[in-house]
């Protein structure tokens, strides 16, 4: 039985149907991934961050979500480390050990760093940025320590 145009044709236009539908389908998942994954509820929902969520829901910075301070703003730059992050707090939390104290390192601390600076940047210009090596050294409590006295604070906000 051989194929005739029409029939190849057929399964030409079926097979870019489903590879659209795919992508559609694709981009909607990821869309929601990100999403989902921005909010502070997500990120709580982890044993290891409930307090972190809880006292950034008390805190100035408590209408922001979690990745508006914790990925980086670029959306290009924002999939792939939230992907990276994301991968190694999987691990982490499943097969290796989570530190009493987390604080944010590596690349993590130069998003950070990038978005205080980004949001603040009419501050910043009134300030030495060169006396520390970042806001945190100074600020590091603002978003996950309401103000309450040392007495009543956990080990998670030193």
């Amino acid at each position: 039985m051989s194929l005739t145009n029409d029939g190849r044709s057929g399964r030409r236009w079926r097979a870019m149907l489903l590879a659209g539908l795919a992508g559609v389908a694709l981009t909607f998942g990821a869309g929601l991934a990100m999403v989902t994954t921005d909010k502070a509820g997500f990120c709580g929902s982890c044993h290891a961050m409930a307090e972190a969520a809880l006292t950034h829901k008390q805190s100035v910075h408590a209408k922001l979500s979690c990745n508006e301070c914790h990925a980086p703003n670029n959306l290009m730059a924002k999939i792939p480390f939230k992907a990276a992050a994301g991968t190694k707090d999987i691990y982490v939390n499943t097969l290796g050990t989570i530190p009493d104290l987390i604080h944010p390192q590596g690349d993590t601390l130069k998003v950070v760093q990038a978005n205080c600076v980004r949001c603040h940047s009419a501050t910043v210009m009134t300030v030495n940025m060169g006396s520390k090596e970042n806001c945190m050294s100074c600020h590091r409590h603002v978003p996950h320590t309401p103000k309450k006295p040392i007495s009543t604070r956990k080990a998670a906000d030193a």
